[in-house]
């Protein structure tokens, strides 16, 4: 008798604390609009944001009670993307999957319609190693210093791609370029994807690249990893060096992604997403996703991505100041 009280004690706790859930849930998806929430990708498919994007979209929908659609929107390094998401309904029901550099960086190089104060931080996703990748077949370069050595003294000749002007990865590009004292032929692409498939073609060079792109073709063999860009060797790619190993000291670049909204979208909604957005991240099967193509899972508040973005604001205007930013190298 007491072994079934105890039962039907534990089964009345249990539809307790699910009725619960479904409370505070049917609480949360009050403050959104009744539509589905698109994610914005201000570059095409394949790409670092892109895979980031879906990674997180299954959970994202299942924390927000409403369908997650990723929206590529690629051009201008990201303009086009980040245009139409500072321009959308500040309801939460539009969002962007972004780097600082899409609104820090851009409307330094180039005339757009957003500034940093166009967005409302929702929080952090994930941070992302860089790497510089050549075709998998080319004999030329058996090592990163190899590469750097013929850029030396083959001062503009080595076609290097990049994901687009004032991207993360162009940004990379610079900071190598000053640190190891080289011109490097730099070729903008509409995102990552485009500028792998020329690298792979043989249509150009080498790429910097977020490894969550690259590592599948590194995987596959059709790309090769000479170096990772951050300051310690990553766990997906343990027998790459780092550029510090390299000779280039002190030397450290890497992507941190994050989701914003429109200015102007509520508070309550802004924590309703981080909410859903914190327990996306927690889940394993995402961390997982996100581990398997280099990319680590980095929750945070609102005011922690606002930091990092002040940061990489002040950041972009001293490059600016230097006159190191421009449409095209």
């Amino acid at each position: 008798m007491e072994t079934t009280m105890n039962r039907r004690r534990l089964l009345a706790q249990m539809l307790t604390l699910g009725a619960a859930h479904m409370v505070m849930t049917a609480a949360r998806a009050q403050s959104l609009p009744n539509k589905p929430v698109t994610l914005v990708v201000p570059f095409a498919p394949g790409g670092n944001l892109d895979v980031v994007a879906r990674a997180i979209a299954p959970a994202l929908e299942q924390g927000l009670g409403r369908n997650v659609i990723v929206d590529n929107r690629p051009g201008a390094g990201g303009v086009i993307g980040a245009t139409l998401v500072s321009r959308a309904e500040p309801d939460g029901s539009t969002l962007l999957v972004t780097t600082p550099n899409a609104i820090v960086v851009l409307p330094r190089m180039t005339k757009t319609n957003f500034k940093l104060a166009s967005f409302h931080p929702v929080g952090l996703v994930s941070t992302t190693a860089l790497v510089v990748v050549v075709k998998g077949d080319d004999k030329r370069f058996r090592d990163i210093r190899s590469l750097l050595a013929y850029a030396k003294s083959n001062a503009g000749k080595l076609a290097a791609g990049h994901a687009g002007p004032g991207t993360t990865n162009h940004m990379a590009m610079l900071q190598l370029e000053d640190a190891a004292g080289i011109r490097l032929n730099q070729v903008p692409y509409k995102g990552s994807a485009p500028a792998l498939v020329d690298l792979m073609g043989g249509q150009i060079d080498m790429v910097v690249d977020q490894l969550t792109s690259s590592a599948p073709h590194i995987q596959s063999g059709a790309l090769r990893a000479l170096a990772v860009m951050s300051r310690e060797r990553d766990a997906a790619l343990p027998r790459v060096p780092t550029l510090r190993e390299a000779g280039l000291a002190n030397f450290e670049a890497t992507t941190a992604t994050g989701l914003l909204a429109p200015a102007g979208t509520p508070a309550a909604v802004v924590d309703t997403i981080n909410a859903a957005l914190r327990k996306a991240l927690a889940e394993g099967a995402v961390k997982s996703r996100l581990l398997t193509v280099g990319s680590v899972a980095h929750p945070s508040s609102p005011q922690e991505l606002s930091t990092l973005l002040q940061r990489e604001d002040a950041r972009a205007q001293t490059l600016a100041s230097a006159g190191r930013l421009k449409a095209a190298e």
